[in-house]
């Protein structure tokens, strides 16, 4: 009798994310083209994850973003409802090329909540901030 194998493939996230309970910390990666569909799905993985009010880095620097202004304005009102819903934790963006500053400002702008968000061009110096935030309980 012959064993059939079969693979599954599965694409590329372009978003990768860690979530540490024991530092309520997410720490997030884009690596590819990301979409409004991706970040999507990163909000619902670390709400489904139990990390939405802990503190946070999305490093953008090694991406192209495929999304549009209007998108990242959108997102920012979905952050918008979420902080009404319950506690977000801080945000530290690294975005080291000047069009992923750019956007990263689009998105803070529009995603105003009671939290802090700085952007910055390195990751060091984002962490550093970000460890200096208060650990939310």
């Amino acid at each position: 009798m012959a064993v059939r194998r079969s693979r599954c493939y599965f694409p590329p996230m372009p978003v990768h994310w860690t979530i540490s309970h024991p530092q309520r910390l997410v720490v997030a990666v884009a690596k590819d083209p990301v979409s409004v569909a991706d970040i999507e799905q990163y909000f619902a993985g670390v709400t489904a994850g139990g990390g939405m009010a802990y503190r946070k880095i999305f490093e953008i620097t090694q991406t192209p973003l495929a999304i549009s202004e209007d998108n990242l304005q959108a997102l920012g009102q979905r952050v918008m409802f979420y902080a009404q819903h319950g506690q977000i934790g801080p945000l530290a963006i690294v975005a080291a090329s000047d069009e992923s500053y750019a956007q990263a400002q689009i998105f803070a702008r529009a995603a105003v909540a009671k939290r802090p968000l700085q952007i910055f061009r390195e990751l060091h110096a984002a962490r550093q901030w970000l460890d200096a935030q208060p650990i939310p309980s």
